[in-house]
């Protein structure tokens, strides 16, 4: 029999004319405590995954590489959660300043979350800790163009949202009212560093992602900060050595079934539901990405082996083809560059790297022609199709 809990209270609230009633959820840990003798299992099979994705990630040529591609997965992801409509290709393309073909404010939001994970992993390296102060720092990145430049970037919210429904009055969830967010973040940043807890690691990630989609602090870009949060303090905690673990793929496959729990938590305090829930999307998305790197190594040695008997020609061939694994979209200008070549060096490497059928020209332009690692983007991108409208 499920354990009954209170997971928190509902105030009275107006906004847009309307009086809502906005839930107030009860600090963490929830109370009565979480019975997770059913999940143990599963929380083993996550932490097995979870360390044979870290280990992987030391058997990787050049870290760097997986995570550049990576970091840029994770950003579309978590903005086709939020209704942007970019591809991986249109992400490459716009920041090889070229044209993506979606609408530009689409793929500047998935920009902006690049830079606002990336500040985020460099502050945690600098040794700043996970606080509200970095998270509004975060979210200041985030917000700091495009359509969410107008939404308090860098600041808690001073005024009543709501979620889903046309208006207030109608809403799927209303959160807190911004007088409970002083006393609610504090409470959660209490959590976030309390080191006297014996709660496994997963599971203090899932009730930290869930409390914080809760609270919902921002007026805007709290789904794209929660999901980040998750990757953050798994390096935060000494979990992953680098940022390899992101579930917003495994959340856009099971939108339904996340969004559902979320509120399932609030209205029945379904904890260890949602629990099992984000431990299979850990044990799943930890096995599915430390797989890919798997795939990626052996395709590029396999390359590296093609390119090797072309003769004189492998020499700048493979420097391009190494270059394309961080770069997989490239244009011979930017390449030579980068690579301290000439142009026509780089123009014949492509064409060799073309003609082994390693990459593939994707303009069908004579001038600016842009080339494509094009199996790697089909490993890298799986999962990655925006959803549609």
């Amino acid at each position: 029999m499920p354990i009954q809990r209170t997971t928190g209270s509902y105030v009275t609230s107006t906004t847009a004319g309307e009086t809502v009633r906005a839930f107030v959820p009860s600090p963490l840990p929830p109370e009565p405590p979480l019975d997770l003798n059913p999940l143990l299992p599963l929380l083993d099979r996550a932490n097995q995954a979870l360390g044979r994705l870290d280990g992987v990630s030391t058997l990787l040529p050049d870290t760097a590489f997986f995570l550049y591609i990576y970091v840029r997965k994770e950003a579309l992801l978590s903005s086709q959660i939020e209704g942007t409509q970019s591809s991986l290709s249109d992400l490459l393309l716009f920041e090889n300043e070229d044209v993506p073909g979606v609408p530009l404010a689409d793929v500047e939001e998935v920009s902006h979350y690049v830079a606002a994970m990336q500040h985020g992993l460099n502050r945690l390296r600098e040794g700043f800790p996970l606080s509200l102060r970095l998270i509004r720092e975060i979210h200041g990145v985030l917000l700091s163009g495009g359509r969410g430049a107008d939404r308090q970037p860098g600041d808690f919210r001073r005024s009543q949202n709501w979620i889903g429904g046309t208006r207030p009055g109608n809403a799927v969830y209303v959160p807190p009212p911004p007088q409970e967010l002083d006393a609610l973040l504090g409470q959660f940043e209490k959590f976030l560093h309390d080191e006297q807890t014996h709660l496994p690691l997963l599971v203090q990630l899932s009730l930290i992602h869930l409390q914080f989609e809760t609270i919902h602090p921002f007026l805007d870009g709290n789904g794209r900060i929660g999901r980040l949060l998750i990757t953050l303090l798994l390096c935060a905690k000494g979990a992953l050595r680098e940022p390899l673990l992101y579930l917003s793929l495994f959340f856009k496959s099971n939108r339904s079934r996340y969004y559902e729990l979320l509120q399932k938590v609030r209205t029945e305090g379904v904890w260890e539901e949602w629990i099992e829930f984000f431990l299979e999307g850990t044990a799943q998305t930890a096995a599915q990405a430390a797989e890919t790197a798997v795939q990626l190594s052996q395709l590029f040695a396999e390359d590296r082996r093609r390119i090797q008997t072309l003769g004189r020609a492998a020499s700048s061939a493979l420097r391009v083809h190494q270059y394309m694994q961080k770069k997989p979209l490239v244009d011979v200008s930017t390449a030579a560059g980068s690579l301290a070549l000439s142009a026509p060096t780089v123009a014949a490497a492509l064409r060799e790297l073309v003609a082994l059928d390693i990459v593939r020209e994707i303009t069908g332009r004579q001038r600016g022609r842009v080339y494509a690692y094009q199996q790697y983007l089909q490993i890298i991108g799986a999962g990655t199709e925006p959803i549609p409208r």
